[in-house]
């Protein structure tokens, strides 16, 4: 049984990573109307405009996360170039364009490579509807959690899925954990972040006792992110679509302490592939946000949690 985003009717999902799997990318193929909610104060990211209720565009024909810090928004053009042979985008009455919002998390290291557009072809090439590979893989392939201390006290972040019904429509969600903070369960306690003397830091406390006394030398503008995409075959508008992000949104801070960081740069994508819009009620929204909050909810923990599938 597929509980993972790619569920979702009308969602395909590819992974690709570098030859020495340090960085990769992740993309979600549509097209599909989709909206976004940013969280974060440290983003890296293209295309949001398209995401604008008001914009002129209808439809996105994918969304990209990626590696490789604003390196990495090059894996993009990769994305466009395969949607474009392959006639896909938006009709401008001279070519169909292609667009891709992208975010990044930050991966950067001393030798690493950079997702570029090779590898965001190879992410679209092995695109599928099958149930998705989750931990290190992907855009979370180079991920860290918990690190308030420093990358040598940190934890492997990850790419983690759930998705569940909610009345007739399919609810999924997908998130690419490389927080500051630490990674909690559904109880509270901390399943995956920063570590010392054997045992973890409880980053949140440590936050709350280290004004002053210089003890977040871990903590560095940009260099953390977690990144979601949530989507449904609900007929959700644009407008109602960035409502369900708002909401979706709120399984951060469930799950990641302390979270919405000004070193981290969260973003929270919302995608319908529902055919046509329907006008739903504000009850309706409601239960849809909140099942998207829980499938991302569970998504955020399962990144640091499950191994590769």
């Amino acid at each position: 049984m597929n509980t993972t985003l790619t569920s979702v009717p009308g969602i395909q999902v590819g992974h690709a990573e570098s030859a020495d799997r340090a960085t990769g990318c992740t993309v979600v193929l549509g097209p599909f109307r989709a909206a976004a909610e940013v969280r974060g104060l440290a983003t890296g990211s293209r295309e949001m405009g398209p995401l604008d209720p008001a914009h002129l565009v209808p439809r996105v024909d994918g969304i990209l996360l990626t590696g490789g810090s604003a390196f990495g928004l090059a894996a993009a053009d990769g994305v466009m170039e395969w949607l474009a042979e392959r006639g896909r985008g938006y009709d401008t009455g001279v070519a169909r364009v292609p667009i891709v919002p992208a975010a990044v998390i930050f991966d950067l290291a001393p030798e690493r490579p950079r997702p570029g557009s090779p590898m965001g072809r190879l992410a679209c090439d092995h695109a599928t509807a099958e149930p998705l590979a989750e931990g290190r893989v992907g855009a979370g392939t180079g991920a860290t959690v918990g690190k308030i201390l420093g990358r040598q006290n940190a934890m492997p972040g990850g790419v983690g899925s759930w998705a569940l019904d909610i009345g007739e429509y399919r609810v999924g969600a997908l998130a690419v954990v490389n927080a500051l903070g630490d990674v909690l369960d559904a109880e509270g306690s901390i399943v995956a972040g920063a570590r010392a003397d054997g045992g973890f830091v409880d980053s949140a406390r440590a936050v709350r006792s280290a004004l002053g006394r210089g003890e977040m030398g871990g903590a560095k503008a940009g260099t953390n992110t977690t990144l979601a995409v949530v989507a449904t075959d609900a007929p959700l508008s644009r407008v109602d679509l960035a409502r369900l992000a708002r909401t979706a949104g709120n399984a951060l801070a469930r799950r990641i302490a302390p979270v919405h960081t000004p070193f981290d740069g969260d973003v929270i994508f919302a995608a319908s592939t529902g055919e046509e819009i329907r006008d739903v009620t504000s009850a309706e929204v409601l239960s849809l946000g909140a099942a998207a909050q829980a499938a991302l909810e569970e998504a955020i923990t399962r990144a640091v949690t499950e191994g590769t599938r």
